[in-house]
């Protein structure tokens, strides 16, 4: 893979990672890096980073209908009411990952959240985006340019473990603040990119 911005047939120069994959494209130019705010959306990012650890995205991205549907569309209440018999029923599930440590963090992660969020809602988001770190003042030049681990990615995955999360390591912490637009790692060449022309 090239590390720096490629151009596509569309005439549009984009980051180098999503290749020519149509799923992967539009993911980059749809909701990469776009700033997320909604607890639901959030807890759903930070369970598939976490379900994506040893994996290439693009195979999360490719199960990712399969995984709403296995979790009830993520949502936090559904989730946090699963029982043993519905961690049996995802380990029997060939759409998603089935690896049992996550699918029970996925549900006890759904439990800290509705604890969190219940009386405060926006609590998650409050949360994560509190670690968020400034601006860049310039983007990163090429995909070599950008970090797998920030000083904030290991202090927010300090918190949420800290609150009980699991699968919440700095690296997935950094890679949730990059897909929901806490901090911009668009190259700087990427029509994507706030410093793009």
């Amino acid at each position: 893979m090239t590390r720096t911005a490629r151009l596509h047939p569309d005439g549009l120069t984009r980051c180098p990672w999503p290749g020519e994959d149509p799923l992967y494209v539009a993911y980059h130019d749809t909701e990469w890096g776009v700033p997320e705010f909604d607890d639901r959306a959030l807890y759903e990012k930070l369970i598939l980073d976490g379900f994506q650890a040893g994996l290439s995205w693009i195979t999360i991205l490719r199960r990712r209908p399969t995984f709403r549907t296995a979790f009830a569309g993520f949502d936090i209440d559904a989730v946090a009411a699963f029982d043993e018999r519905d961690v049996e029923r995802l380990m029997n599930d060939p759409g998603i990952i089935r690896n049992r440590a996550k699918v029970e963090a996925t549900i006890s992660n759904a439990r800290i959240t509705q604890q969190l969020v219940r009386d405060n809602p926006g609590a998650l988001d409050a949360l994560l985006w509190g670690f968020a770190p400034p601006p860049r003042a310039t983007a990163p030049a090429s995909f070599a340019d950008i970090p797998a681990v920030t000083p904030e990615s290991t202090a927010a995955s300090k918190a949420l473990k800290k609150a009980g999360y699991r699968f919440v390591g700095p690296t997935t912490i950094y890679a949730l603040m990059q897909s929901s637009g806490m901090v911009d790692d668009h190259v700087a060449a990427c029509w994507r990119s706030s410093t793009a022309p």
